[in-house]
């Protein structure tokens, strides 16, 4: 009989085993093991094409719930490692939820994103078919995009289903999904009606590409140390910039003139003013003066404002409101005119005379000669600079003045905050609660009007009524006539049209953790699951994701979203270098599940350039990356290495660094795994071993190496369960791995080795131990490696009503630990003189104290087998040991030295003494460093006093073990 399932219930310390068999079988207390594992080693390839991802819930009594959702994808390719790591951190957390019997969900969707859609969607219809979307229509372009998201949807969902995700799939959605539309609509219409939500002529980032404003998570900062040249859409040959300019403007009626630095000199077209500060002496006799501007023939005022750096340029800087943040303020000070400049599309307007039609960067050389002609130019000099780039399109963004849509933040960003300051919602770690109250103390009103046609269309009509307009937010233009006849019944004729921008992605995106559950419609489901329990996403989205979530929820449903927001690292390659295709660092998840040569990797480049996806720019630099990175490819490794080596990372970090050798380290950890699994299944086999009930050990006679085996896993699974709990999932992989890897397979296996191969009550013994080892540990493996534990789970026996917390003696553990570090001191100095189990020699121990003689005739066998020894004796004569014709000798603890005899041996010379010596110096600075911590200032009254006891023990047995070293090298 094959049990195909195990799932632990855990409860502190206690493993409470529940079973879920075949339909077909029934549990019996008899039932042996006689299935075989045939596959040689561990291949990924060969077990990762089961589904281990439809887990359904167990039904339970238990009235706790848990629920959480899915950070959703972008629609616009596969997932990236960033999503692996989000996946699979919470996989692991929805898993342990389901072992502690907690009723979970766990929610899936995709993101319609609008201004990255649309971008990918504008490039590959230019490349196809050389259209822009204005070119074939709003419509046709609409329908392009929904294929598009239906085939990346799938392809995201199913690579999410490879990576072992155990969502509930039934509740897939897409932020563009009928009832999730319908609440972004009443969302929109609830807050304009409360006032929230407001239109109004203000400067935003806007995308000349794009021809959309963008909000500033979609802004790359590039700095220039000073003249650069780079590349820009829509501009054939490059453009220089990190240069600072100066130019004159002539004082009305007089001979003087006042130079002024710029960066931007193509703006001065559009100047309202030029500013000093006022208490910079070199203008602080130009009072209420007028400049003359060569290109419109009026004058402009010279203001004082103290927001002018005295140590830029020259002092004096031209103010243009329309098209800078700073200026956009001083304008409001001093009243100035906002001149508009630059259209759309990132041409000069046609009311400037002799520039109009120019692309912007035309027009900057047109005007830098024309100041020449005027004899106004001063000069220009290279200067470090920083330019807001686009991240969709790369293009330099502009700054400008349009009709936008706006969110009120002051009051919501107070809830916010509140709802942090009183421990409403714990943010993990806390170090980022700075950054939220940074971010929401004098929050700005976000802009949430897109000007794109990929998204949810804004909900709001214009009344138009001469030179009078009116505003009404409304689901349909029936309901907007019905509520503007309601509130202007006076008024009866208008022009009325849609808005027909869209809504920033991130305004829909924040709705999600209560309109997943059909919000405004409250319901049951709405009750038991709202508010989730955590939101797990990176710290780089704190602000703009999940701060605006919780100012909407608190706004709309008078609730907090989430009790806990849990923030993660962003993924860098090994280097911590930030992963860019320019770079060619850049690794998909898939290329290591499946690996990859370096010309499949270089063609698939290739290919993104050939969609349209990666400018020409990019390719070289890219290519150049990936030979430099990965010149032999990369390695198959599967997903399981992938998902323990992503939990085995501190995901608090600020940045985690992702090396693909530690995904095949781990692969490579999988197959002791498997090797010791096949070992132990085969001895289960062939020894008859039945199911027995562990918890009063009837049947089992259990020996001290096998209670320190069983200790060490109640130890492990203790950790694991903690680190867990704390979200410290690489103090759980690092247990897990330890307790495998040292504990079961390089000791408690090589000691039974012996004692399996004959047919005695002890060989039994051990089978039932390693296999009872196995099945609990891989329990615990399992919610970080679902594939591997599942098929070995198909032939180890399942173990009932075991609480492994019972087994736990840190005492033995003690003895045990003494007795590996004798062993790998040994082995050390084997390894040292090239002595293996083929040569002739004998290990002499001389054991220091009476006391310990008792426990090294206990563990002899054991250091025979550690030790990879044939012969061992045991000494308690220190006379003897001397008089012994020994190869070579040294201290393997505070409790015993030993020594290695060896017939016909070419010694090396002073190869001993070189060796004691180096311990000597090892053990001296051990003892310094620790000396150097107990003698610190403050160390009695803060460090525990179990802490201090330790410390104490390990001071006076590193004495000894000095003292013993000293005495052999006759010191």
């Amino acid at each position: 009989m094959i049990f195909k399932y195990q799932n632990f219930n855990i409860t502190k310390n206690k493993v409470k085993t529940i079973t879920r068999r075949c339909s077909n079988s029934s549990l019996q207390k008899d039932v042996f093991i006689n299935k075989q594992l045939k596959i040689a080693a561990y291949q990924p390839k060969l077990i990762e094409n089961k589904n281990v991802w439809n887990i359904r819930n167990i039904r339970s009594t238990s009235k706790e719930k848990f629920s959480m959702i899915f950070p959703p994808p972008n629609v616009t390719g596969n997932i990236h490692l960033g999503h692996a790591l989000t996946a699979t951190i919470q996989d692991v957390i929805i898993r342990w939820k389901r072992k502690q019997n907690f009723d979970t969900q766990w929610i899936f969707g995709t993101d319609h994103a609008g201004i990255a859609t649309q971008l990918i969607l504008e490039k590959i219809l230019f490349k196809r078919e050389n259209k822009t979307r204005h070119e074939i229509g709003r419509e046709q372009f609409l329908k392009e995009t929904w294929n598009w998201k239906n085939e990346k949807n799938s392809s995201i969902k199913n690579d999410l289903k490879r990576l072992g995700s155990t969502f509930n799939w039934e509740k897939e959605y897409f932020t563009m999904d009928q009832n999730l539309s319908e609440a972004v609509n009443e969302a929109f219409i609830r807050l304009f009606d409360k006032g929230l939500i407001y239109r109004e002529n203000s400067l935003v980032n806007w995308c000349c590409s794009l021809e959309s404003a963008i909000s500033d998570v979609e802004i790359e900062s590039l700095e220039v140390d000073g003249k650069t040249s780079i590349s820009i859409p829509n501009y054939e040959k490059n453009i220089t910039v990190g240069i600072l300019t100066e130019f004159a403007y002539k004082i009305v009626d007089s001979d003087e003139e006042i130079v002024v630095s710029t960066t931007r000199p193509e703006t001065m077209l559009a100047d309202s003013a030029v500013a000093v500060n006022p208490n910079d002496p070199r203008y602080s006799h130009l009072n209420n003066i007028k400049l003359h501007h060569p290109y419109r023939n009026e004058s402009i005022p010279l203001i004082f404002d103290e927001s002018v750096d005295v140590n830029f340029g020259t002092g004096a800087v031209k103010i243009t409101p329309a098209h800078d943040k700073n200026d956009f303020e001083v304008g409001k000070r001093h009243d100035l005119q906002f001149i508009q400049l630059i259209t759309e599309n990132g041409l000069i307007r046609d009311s400037f005379e002799g520039f109009s039609g120019l692309g912007r960067f035309d027009a900057r050389e047109k005007i830098l000669n024309s100041l020449v002609d005027l004899n106004l130019l001063r000069g220009s000099k290279s200067h470090k600079m920083i330019l807001p780039i686009c991240s969709r399109s790369k293009d330099i963004i502009e700054f400008m003045i349009k009709p936008q849509w706006f969110v009120k933040c002051n009051d919501l960003s107070k809830q916010a905050v509140e709802a942090v300051e009183t421990g409403q919602l714990k943010i993990n770690p806390q170090i980022f609660e700075k950054e939220w109250f940074r971010w929401l103390t004098n929050c700005r009103d976000w802009c949430i009007s897109r000007q794109l046609w990929w998204g949810h269309q804004i909900p709001a009509y214009k009344f138009q009524q001469e030179n009078e307009e009116i505003w009404i937010a409304a689901k349909s233009q029936e309901e907007a006539e019905k509520r503007f006849k309601k509130m202007h019944p006076d008024k009866n004729e208008y022009l009325i049209t849609r808005d027909q921008d869209v809504l920033d992605t991130w305004f829909s995106s924040a709705l999600l953790p209560f309109s997943v559950y059909n919000w405004p419609n409250i319901d049951a489901n709405f009750n038991k699951y709202f508010p989730l329990n955590l939101m797990e996403t990176g710290h780089d989205i704190l602000f703009f994701w999940v701060a605006r979530m919780v100012m909407l929820s608190l706004e709309l449903t008078g609730k907090i979203p989430f009790k806990e927001v849990l923030l993660h690292g962003i993924v860098c390659d090994a280097h911590g270098r930030k992963m860019s295709k320019s770079l060619g660092n850049v690794i998909l998840p898939e290329q290591i599940i499946n690996g990859i040569t370096l010309e499949e990797l270089q063609n698939e480049t290739l290919s993104s350039v050939e969609k349209g996806i990666i400018s020409k720019s990019e390719l070289e630099k890219s290519l150049d990356g990936q030979k430099k990175m990965f010149p032999n490819g990369i390695q198959e490794c599967g997903v399981d290495a992938l998902r323990f080596t992503l939990c085995s990372q501190n995901i608090k970090q600020h940045v985690i660094n992702f090396d693909i050798n530690d995904c095949i380290t781990n692969k490579l950890f999988f197959n002791k795994i498997w090797q010791a699994s096949k070992f132990a299944i085969n001895y289960a086999e062939t020894k008859n071993l039945k199911i027995y009930d562990m918890k009063n050990l009837k049947g089992i006679e259990l020996s001290e190496i096998d209670f320190w085996i069983l200790s060490r896993l109640g130890n492990t699974i203790e950790t694991v369960s903690k680190s867990i709990e704390n979200y410290n999932f690489h103090f759980a992989t690092a247990a897990l791995k330890t307790f495998f890897y040292n504990n079961f397979c390089d000791v408690y296996l090589e000691t039974t080795k012996e004692h399996l191969k004959n047919d005695t009550s002890r060989g039994f013994t051990c089978a039932h131990v390693l296999n009872l080892c196995l099945s609990i540990g891989l329990s615990h493996m399992e919610i970080f490696t679902p594939y591997l534990a599942k098929e070995l789970f198909n032939y180890l026996p399942i173990i009932e009503n075991l609480e492994t917390g019972r087994f736990i003696n840190n005492e033995l553990e003690k003895k045990i630990e003494n007795l590996l570090d004798i062993c790998a001191s040994i082995r050390e100095v084997k390894a040292h003189l090239g002595v293996t189990k083929k040569t002739d020699a004998c290990l002499k121990i001389l054991i220091k104290l009476k006391d310990h003689e008792d426990f090294f005739n206990k563990h002899l066998n054991h250091i025979r087998h550690l030790t990879f020894s044939n012969n061992v004796e045991l000494l308690t004569n220190a006379t003897d040991f001397e008089k012994e014709n020994l190869t070579a000798s040294s201290t393997a603890s505070h409790m015993c030295s030993f020594g290695i005899s060896i017939k016909n041996f070419e010694k090396q010379n002073n190869s001993n003494e070189t060796l004691n010596r180096k311990k000597l110096l090892k053990l001296e600075q051990e003892l310094t460093n620790l000396l150097n911590v107990v003698n610190k200032e403050g160390y009695k009254e803060k460090a525990k006093r179990s802490v201090q006891q330790k410390h104490d023990e390990k001071i006076q047995k590193l004495k000894l073990e000095i003292n013993h070293i000293k005495q052999l090298r006759n010191e």
